[in-house]
């Protein structure tokens, strides 16, 4: 299997399976004597992991990380930052199910149809555990860059959306419900639609918006790795992504020019922001935002048409632990793909 790998300078390659003995990845490329706060990381973690509150799976994981290598005495030292992160709380019996039936809408088929063989304990290596890996990244690299402000947060549910821009949000209010959404009033009806949701035994979908502040001027290269395209590479490199967009979006689509041009202060700064702070491919300075959806989780607890090995058209009601909407948790691995893409442009700069 190719494609485990991230990066030009500041890479991250992931390794592990759902059902597996453990997660975990080397990282490349970190620069030496980069003091590195282990209580960050794990806080980051505890963000992403399952059984954090009541609207996401149940699956009970501490997600506590493992240092093999590449930090010591607090800091960097320049060689691979090796790391795992141990499952703990496997229930494989709640698969078994599935061993000769592919889901709809998962990658079941297609796993088995290039491999030949798929690891069916939670989805193998398909499963968005895999992005606690990502997460580990990504906290070191925010560390990386400490100007750099990273601020993700759950911008609809469903047919909820928040239409606040977020110049009138507070980001420090979005830790402080299970959804992720830093408008109160609009989290608490999000989260009463997930657990209307869940108790239907369905799933729904939604999207995340990112604001990045403080980004310097000349990040990204002009032609195929143009800033914007490395961000929406790496969110579409995210589990259940099905669409980015940055700046005006789709709906500059519907604008004229004279409506869309970004007019300039005399300090370069610019009076509007519909470039989303990407010009060329190169950051402007100003701030990036961008925002991505997510499809619903394909698991249902509702009977529901399947296929199996040997061709067969077979009923099958999803079972184990899985996320109603996975939005909420999805709002820390959004910001460490985003951390990892702003470091690995940082660091190439850094050759002009």
């Amino acid at each position: 299997m190719a494609g485990n790998s991230y990066g030009t300078l500041f890479r991250i390659t992931t390794f592990g399976e759902s059902h597996g003995e453990a997660l975990g990845g080397i990282i490349d490329g970190c620069p030496p004597g980069i003091a590195i706060n282990l209580e960050d990381i794990q806080f980051e973690m505890s963000r992403r992991k399952p059984g954090q509150s009541a609207i996401v799976t149940q699956r009970k994981e501490p997600d506590d990380v493992q240092f093999l290598s590449g930090i010591f005495e607090g800091k960097t030292t320049g060689t691979p930052i090796g790391f795992i992160i141990p499952n703990t709380n496997q229930k494989s019996d709640d698969y078994s199910h599935i061993k000769d039936n592919f889901r709809p809408s998962h990658a079941d088929y297609v796993y088995e149809k290039k491999y030949g063989i798929r690891d069916y304990r939670g989805g193998g290596r398909s499963s968005a555990r895999e992005t606690a890996s990502r997460v580990v990244a990504g906290a070191i690299a925010k560390q990386i860059l400490p100007e750099i402000k990273i601020n993700a947060y759950v911008s609809s549910v469903g047919p909820l959306f928040l239409e606040k821009p977020y110049q009138d949000l507070d980001f420090s209010k979005t830790e402080s419900n299970p959804v992720r959404c830093p408008d109160i009033e609009m989290a608490t009806k999000m989260e009463d639609y997930i657990r209307d949701i869940r108790k239907q035994g369905d799933t729904v979908g939604g999207t995340v918006t990112c604001v990045i502040q403080n980004v310097p001027i000349g990040l990204g290269e002009p032609v195929f790795d143009k800033l914007h395209a490395e961000l929406g590479k790496a969110m579409l490199s995210i589990n259940a992504v099905k669409g980015f967009e940055f700046g005006s979006g789709f709906c500059g689509a519907k604008m004229k020019g004279s409506e869309h041009n970004d007019l300039y202060n005399p300090d370069g700064t610019t009076k509007t922001n519909l470039s989303g702070g990407i010009q060329g491919g190169i950051s402007n300075g100003m701030d990036i935002y961008f925002r991505v959806a997510f499809k619903p989780v394909a698991t249902i607890m509702q009977k529901q048409e399947s296929l199996d090995n040997k061709g067969i058209i077979t009923e099958m009601t999803g079972k184990g632990r899985h996320d109603p909407c996975v939005v909420p948790r999805a709002v820390p691995i959004v910001e460490a793909m985003a951390a990892i893409v702003l470091a690995d442009f940082y660091l190439i700069n850094k050759i002009y």
